[in-house]
């Protein structure tokens, strides 16, 4: 497996893994993938002979992404790494691969001092990704509640 860069090539690969993780995930657009990757500061992918199996997507702060998760964290923090999306493909999950590519993002983060940030959902509950998180240093900072959904927010510093 290698990890590497992500780019706009590989937007409708990383939408398929995308839909195959809702709603863990969040609906997007193709179009709204390469928006995404557009903003991004670091965006990596899992490759197993040239096939993508998993990725992450993670802004800086203040761009012009319009999320409500994205906004909170600008409104309480000036300088962190914010995972917009990890996911895995299904066939490929319980693999480590999400941990590998945390690892990569946490490394860089730490190289930069920089702290992690990350929204997980409470509705529709993902109790696995929450798990997943607090593996990973991640500790609950607050919750946001927005229409239909409702998310813990965490940090890593």
């Amino acid at each position: 497996m290698d990890i590497k860069h992500l780019k706009i090539l590989d937007s409708t690969a990383i939408w398929e893994i995308n839909q195959d993780g809702l709603p863990g995930t969040g609906i997007v657009s193709v179009k709204e993938i390469e928006q995404l990757l557009g903003f991004s500061q670091i965006s990596l992918g899992a490759f197993v002979e040239g096939k993508l199996i998993g990725f992450v997507i993670c802004l800086p702060p203040e761009t012009r992404y319009g999320s409500p998760n994205y906004r909170w964290f600008n409104e309480k923090y000036t300088n962190f790494l914010y995972v917009d999306r990890i996911a895995v493909a299904k066939e490929y999950q319980n693999r480590e691969i999400g941990s590998k590519l945390y690892s990569e993002i946490i490394r860089i983060a730490n190289n930069k001092s920089i702290p992690i940030t990350a929204e997980v959902n409470l509705q529709p509950p993902n109790p696995g990704s929450i798990r997943f998180h607090e593996r990973h240093g991640f500790a609950r900072v607050g919750e946001l509640k927005s229409g239909k959904k409702h998310v813990v927010m965490m940090l890593r510093k």
